[in-house]
């Protein structure tokens, strides 16, 4: 069957013009809807969609003046002492290492540069060495207060470095100045 598609289409490519054997056929269009079978409700009976039991409520788009949102996690309420001693069990427990910075300015912002990319505010200052070979959470929760206590006008944060992929795995705020919110 194959030897006779082949000399067919050859004698049939021997009749046509030059220009006539490049050319594609055109899109003819897809099929017609008419062979598929109707699959959706024809009448809209809202009764028997799912509740919660609750009213529904549109979601308020995040003010961008005033209420700014950072870091993970800044969307909670800032984390009590034993919350943050969970988050940092979590990084210790992932084998990364524990690093603690601070910043006036708890924001990314421009102020010295326009060009696309760059921002003020990235990196902040880092509190001390980072913490190698840490196992207790609450030497990371110490150094923190300490920190707060240097700098009581300044955030403070959290780092969970992995130092053999030189990433940085987690960040999220462990305090804020006194006064924001």
């Amino acid at each position: 069957m194959a030897s006779s598609m082949m000399v067919s289409s050859a004698a049939t490519m021997a009749r046509s013009s030059p220009a006539q054997t490049s050319m594609v056929a055109p899109f003819t269009g897809l099929k017609s809807s008419a062979a598929f079978p109707i699959s959706r409700k024809t009448s809209v009976n809202f009764s028997t969609l799912p509740s919660n039991g609750g009213r529904v409520q549109c979601m308020e788009v995040w003010p961008p003046e005033g209420l700014k949102k950072f870091e993970t996690f800044s969307y909670l309420p800032p984390f009590t002492d034993e919350q943050l001693i969970k988050e940092v069990d979590y990084l210790i427990r992932n084998g990364w290492v524990p690093c603690i910075e601070f910043a006036k300015e708890g924001f990314i912002f421009r102020e010295h540069g326009n060009t696309p990319g760059y921002y003020d505010g990235r990196y902040w200052t880092m509190w001390k060495l980072p913490m190698f070979g840490c196992t207790d959470a609450t030497q990371v929760l110490n150094e923190v207060q300490e920190c707060k206590k240097a700098y009581p006008d300044y955030f403070s944060r959290i780092i969970g470095f992995d130092n053999k992929r030189q990433v940085q795995c987690v960040s999220f705020v462990a305090s804020k100045p006194v006064g924001y919110e």
